[in-house]
């Protein structure tokens, strides 16, 4: 019976994988990935050696029906993201709900994403949360902003770097100038870094100091 299997890949550090999920590529017949080059680095790495088939957020409704027309006709397939879980804010929704509407059982191993250890390093409560990864970059956007401003729970965003600034200021105006923020970036990597303090302070950090790479942005509840 055909089974679709979410296989978490590192954020950045190579050695986050898991035996299992290691397992699960090598025993596979066939890989879905958000970015070939970057499946096949990994894969390389690990001396595998699989094929891979494209599956990314522009293509993903396109691709869909031969997605699953090759995933009914083996027994396992795995899918992958550039890195973290497959679904967080990365593509891996639509081919899961088809799968299911199919009957096709489908399983995601336990591994890495990067909101949970920003999460748990950031100092602000964590037994709850609201995670709304990247916020809409235009309509809706200040929407959003009003409603998180109120939310009592420690507020989870993903950010790039060239619009952190931006939203750090944003921040500062929707949830005022005391509020506390942190800012996670390249976590697992050789230049991981956390930031902490208002927005103001922030903003005139990361004027100074241009960020790259991964960002997640922690935002104290509402006191």
């Amino acid at each position: 019976m055909a089974k679709l299997i979410i296989v978490p890949t590192p954020i950045g550090n190579l050695e986050d994988i898991t035996l299992r999920s290691i397992r699960m590529l090598r025993e596979t017949e066939l890989i879905f990935a958000e970015d070939t080059r970057v499946c096949n680095r990994l894969l390389q790495h690990l001396e595998i050696r699989k094929t891979v088939i494209p599956f990314h957020a522009h293509n993903e409704h396109k691709t869909l029906q031969s997605a699953m027309d090759r995933i009914k006709s083996i027994e396992t397939a795995v899918l992958v993201s550039d890195a973290g879980t497959p679904g967080i804010s990365d593509p891996g929704f639509l081919l899961v709900r088809e799968c299911l509407a199919n009957g096709i059982e489908v399983e995601c191993l336990p591994g890495p994403t990067a909101f949970v250890p920003a999460l748990v390093a950031s100092g602000f409560p964590c037994d709850k949360f609201v995670f709304e990864g990247f916020l809409p970059h235009k309509k809706g956007r200040q929407t959003r902003l009003q409603v998180l401003a109120e939310e009592e729970r420690t507020v989870v965003l993903y950010e790039s770097p060239h619009r952190l600034v931006k939203c750090l200021a944003q921040l500062g105006e929707f949830f005022g100038a005391e509020r506390q923020i942190c800012v996670a970036r390249e976590l697992t990597k050789l230049h991981e870094e956390y930031k902490r303090g208002t927005s103001q302070e922030l903003v005139s950090y990361y004027e100074a100091h241009p960020p790259k790479g991964e960002i997640v942005i922690l935002v104290q509840g509402k006191l």
